[in-house]
């Protein structure tokens, strides 16, 4: 017998409703790899993310009596939500230096066309998101990734909106001179 993921969530969330004690450790297997790379699209130190991670997985341990399985990859996506909301309040936490407040204007720069990416491995392309300024960095992965308006990541991260499309806008300028640079070096090999 095949099992998907959604089979192995469902039995997971069986087990942890009912108290299960190696069910968290079958749902760490299962998704630590994932949650680690959500996280690290926010947290660029390595110790902040494991903290941060390991404070997911208590919040989830002692939420997860709430959580309703609602078919394949409910329990991903929950997880994932809970990671994300952790990962932003460890960086409202260490706000005054992190999001870089856009409310003065700056000049803006032209948009750059997005530099073709198909050869450069996904690790590197994540390492690039990771060294952005971490208020760029933010913006970008709520915008890309959690598909969030820029007036919802104004109201998350307490910015104007404009400041988020602005942030955007400028991270996605430093990506594409990261990725430009990666480029001349390694065509040129």
């Amino acid at each position: 017998m095949r099992f998907f993921i959604g089979d192995k969530e469902k039995i997971i969330v069986k087990r942890l409703h009912g108290g299960d004690k190696s069910a968290m450790q079958d749902f760490y297997t299962l998704y630590a790899d994932y949650l680690t790379s959500v996280c690290a699209r926010y947290v660029d130190n390595d110790d902040d993310l494991k903290d941060v991670l390991q404070d997911s997985m208590v919040k989830m341990l002692t939420s997860i009596g709430q959580f309703d399985y609602r078919g394949p990859g409910s329990l991903q996506a929950w997880a994932t939500r809970i990671v994300v909301n952790q990962s932003l309040s460890f960086i409202k936490r260490k706000r005054t230096a992190a999001i870089v407040s856009l409310d003065i204007d700056l000049p803006d720069e032209p948009e750059k066309d997005d530099p073709p990416i198909d050869h450069i491995p996904p690790e590197v392309i994540h390492q690039m998101v990771r060294e952005l300024p971490t208020g760029y960095r933010t913006v970008f992965n709520l915008y890309v990734f959690e598909n969030k308006s820029h007036q919802e990541i104004a109201q998350l991260l307490g910015i104007k909106r404009d400041s988020s499309a602005s942030q955007l806008h400028r991270a996605k300028n430093m990506l594409a001179k990261k990725i430009e640079q990666y480029n001349k070096t390694n065509l040129a090999q």
